[in-house]
């Protein structure tokens, strides 16, 4: 059973920064692709960003510029760099495989930007 963990959430002014980070249970290179996802209060939960096993990388449109996705393969994790954040971002943001596989959603990390 593959356990992804994420963690690195917070509180966070407007234009500030955070990086969230996701630790997978197993090779991370079985996957094609991983990717972040979010959900905000009342809302779907909606694709951020998505990084293939070769590293290319694509971006939902409301954060392409400014989040950037990466992975390390030997330490089986992937990580999400968020700059310049909006009070829009504020979310619950979750890792998985592209496209999402249900069976690995795991507790996901809080996000609040806040003025």
């Amino acid at each position: 059973q593959v356990q992804l963990v994420e963690s690195g959430g917070g509180l966070v002014r407007p234009e500030g920064s955070l990086t969230l980070s996701c630790a997978a249970s197993t090779n991370i290179n079985v996957f094609v692709a991983m990717a972040w996802y979010r959900q905000a209060p009342g809302s779907q939960r909606e694709w951020v960003a998505a990084i293939s096993r070769g590293s290319s990388t694509n971006y939902a449109d409301f954060v392409k510029g400014r989040f950037t996705i990466s992975r390390d393969n030997a330490k089986n994790m992937i990580f999400l760099q968020m700059d310049s954040l909006e009070p829009e971002d504020t979310a619950v943001y979750y890792c998985n495989e592209y496209p999402e596989n249900p069976n690995y959603w795991g507790q996901g990390t809080q996000v609040t930007v806040f003025s």
